[in-house]
């Protein structure tokens, strides 16, 4: 097969990622990645437009299954699969069952923990639920198709898997990816198993060519490297012409990470983090972010985040309003916000409702008459990953019991603090939850 093709049919390897500031696309698609700021960078963007004008594209997004949910981290790239269908064309959502057994190096200083078969396999039964939330998956020319590439890659033959394909990819070029070129610069080990990844995912691509006729591939900007792999050995093997098109990486205006809150990963799935906190983290946006945010993670027309964008000082907050309800409801679905309403009303503008929606820890009559250590509850409701922390958190005037300031920390919760058979606890302006008696 790989003798069939002659080296003028390769173009030239594709090495440096080139960021798109502008272009005057043509497909529907294209534009929409470029107004609502998801284009970063992309091989042949000129042919890949005059592809989508003309035909229904097919293109994969890789998510690796390395926890029981994605977190919003994800969001992103679930968003340009979102948009890829409702501008006319087919997504494919590749779960990475077999990638994940081998562990992603990229912006990682030490290799992933290894997972058993069963806990992979849990984590993509996790995972796989909430693409139908935002994507409509079926038998139709447009519909999702939801893919694990463990079909593939577990079954592999090695040694010929290396005759066919290893002449394909050159060391040289290989350490000269980011992924790479970081860990060695840190002196941090690189196993040969993490090397292999780019590898793997590369034939992803292929295998997702031959099968169902895919010719793009998405991803963060940090896989330039990896996709660049796969968009040339799909032409190579294939004599197919294939694309790949990146998405910046999200980081906030202060320079955090997308995707973490003060109380850790912000997830998915319900039963890992609760809708109401969902909605706090994006009412918790930074004004900087509101409108890049509106853009990147909802579906409002672009005239009324226009609007949206001319709102100073205490206004900002209607918009963060919008954007934490367009979200909240895309995920979680309409029927949950009146009662996160009432709740962040009740909490935050002095008005009387339910506080159902916050976290809670249950507590015993028994528990209540021998007095509980205040610190124990915070930690179980996660507000904090250690008791010192609490203890720091307390000594600096940041914890409440009921509203009041809590002094000592070896306060003990009793009888006294409970109201209506509950208590109220607080970790500065954002972080609340529920002492219940049960």
């Amino acid at each position: 097969m790989l003798a069939s093709v002659a080296p003028s049919d390769v173009e030239k390897p594709i090495l440096e990622e080139e960021l798109i500031t502008s272009f005057d696309g043509k497909s529907k698609f294209i534009k929409v990645m470029m107004e609502r700021g998801f284009l970063h960078s992309c091989t042949n963007i000129e042919a890949l437009d005059e592809k989508m004008t003309s035909e229904t594209v097919k293109a994969y997004l890789g998510f690796d299954a390395t926890a029981k949910s994605l977190h919003v981290g994800s969001l992103l790239q679930i968003m340009i699969l979102r948009h890829l269908q409702q501008c006319g064309h087919k997504p494919i959502v590749l779960l990475g069952g077999g990638t994940t057994k081998v562990g992603d190096p990229t912006g990682k200083d030490q290799s992933r923990k290894m997972l058993s078969d069963q806990d992979i396999q849990d984590n993509v039964n996790g995972i796989k639920t909430v693409f139908e939330k935002f994507l409509k998956f079926g038998d139709g020319p447009t519909d999702a198709l939801l893919v694990n590439n463990d079909e593939w890659l577990s079954s592999i033959r090695y040694l010929d898997f290396l005759r066919e394909y290893g002449p394909l990819f050159t060391i040289n070029r290989m350490l000269n990816f980011e992924s790479v070129k970081l860990r060695l610069e840190r002196e941090s080990p690189l196993t040969f198993l993490e090397f292999n990844y780019m590898i793997l995912q590369a034939y992803d691509f292929l295998e997702l060519n031959r099968r169902y006729g895919c010719s793009l591939q998405l991803g963060g900007s940090d896989q330039w490297g990896n996709m660049v792999n796969g968009v040339e050995l799909t032409r190579r093997a294939n004599s197919k012409q294939v694309f790949a098109m990146t998405a910046p990486l999200i980081t906030t205006s202060d320079g955090k990470k997308m995707g973490k809150s003060e109380g850790g990963a912000v997830w998915l799935n319900a039963d890992m983090l609760p809708p109401y906190d969902y909605w706090q983290f994006w009412r918790n946006t930074q004004d900087a972010d509101v409108v890049r945010f509106l853009k990147l993670f909802t579906e409002l027309p672009m005239e009324k985040i226009e609007e949206l964008s001319k709102l100073e000082g205490a206004a900002i907050n209607d918009a963060k309003k919008i954007l934490a309800d367009e979200c909240t409801r895309m995920l979680h679905g309409e029927e949950v916000l009146p009662s996160i309403h009432e709740t962040a009303s009740a909490l935050f503008a002095g008005k009387s409702g339910n506080l159902d929606d916050l976290p809670k820890v249950s507590i015993s009559k028994e528990d209540v008459d021998k007095g509980i250590p205040l610190i124990d509850l915070f930690l179980q409701l996660g507000f904090a990953s250690s008791k010192n922390e609490i203890r720091k958190l307390i000594q600096g005037g940041g914890v409440r019991l009921n509203d009041e300031k809590v002094q000592d920390v070896n306060m003990m919760l009793t009888a006294d603090a409970l109201n209506n058979n509950q208590a109220k606890l607080s970790v500065g302006k954002k972080k609340h939850g529920l002492v219940v008696l049960e």
